[in-house]
């Protein structure tokens, strides 16, 4: 059986719409993408603003003060900044906070305080 052939003009805009789908369908991912990265920081953003909250409670210092809390905690223990939060508020549900992270911000706190 012999095959339909097309003319020429319709296989080029046939090629013309598979490199726009290939276009369209990369776009699509890009964004997803993104917006499963937006999502994560929403996340985030949310239990980092309530270690920070709580940091300033406890401290007290402002809010700045206890994001540097925060950073220098992340940093000292080469954890993300927002698991150590995340571990941080954990500890309102009666977890205990990691022996290294505890260490790490009662040296912060102690910093913090000689700064004063």
């Amino acid at each position: 059986m012999r095959r339909a052939t097309m003319p020429h003009a319709a296989q080029q805009v046939t090629a013309a719409a598979s490199a726009g789908d290939a276009s369209l369908v990369a776009e699509v991912i890009k964004l997803r993408a993104e917006n499963d990265q937006l999502a994560r920081a929403l996340s985030s953003r949310a239990v980092i603003d309530q270690a920070r909250g709580m940091l300033m409670a406890v401290a007290p210092c402002s809010s700045e003060r206890a994001w540097g809390l925060l950073v220098d905690v992340s940093q000292h223990c080469n954890v993300k900044l927002r698991d150590v939060a995340a571990a941080l508020v954990a500890t309102t549900r009666e977890e205990e906070l990691p022996e290294q992270m505890r260490r790490e911000l009662r040296r912060a706190l102690g910093r913090l305080h000689d700064r004063w």
